[in-house]
């Protein structure tokens, strides 16, 4: 059986890293989400990660465009940009999206 929700207001987020690794997006996670990367950021619902071809992909889902812009300009960015020694070595490529459905198992 699966439990359907629809969201108005929810946002995703598809993060690509051309040549990133595991090991990049272990260093970031562990400092830009809360209790060393164990816990998710204010307002996100939502987040998954792994290898893709040619990189590293990170999937993530906020209750609205308003928390991931919060938690892009307020954590993400200015964390990145000066705090993580060994995480990804460039921007990613992005894509947005408003969520029309999501879908989840129980």
């Amino acid at each position: 059986m699966h439990n359907e929700r629809e969201f108005k207001m929810a946002y995703g987020i598809i993060h690509f890293y051309p040549n990133g690794t595991k090991s990049q997006y272990d260093a970031e996670i562990a400092v830009v989400h809360p209790h060393g990367g164990a816990g998710l950021p204010v307002g996100q619902l939502y987040h998954a990660a792994g290898p893709s071809p040619g990189g590293w992909s990170v999937v993530a889902i906020h209750d609205s465009k308003e928390t991931w812009q919060k938690f892009l300009d307020g954590v993400l960015l200015p964390t990145i940009q000066s705090q993580i020694k060994d995480g990804f070595k460039s921007e990613p490529q992005a894509t947005y999206f408003e969520v029309d459905h999501l879908q989840e198992s129980q």
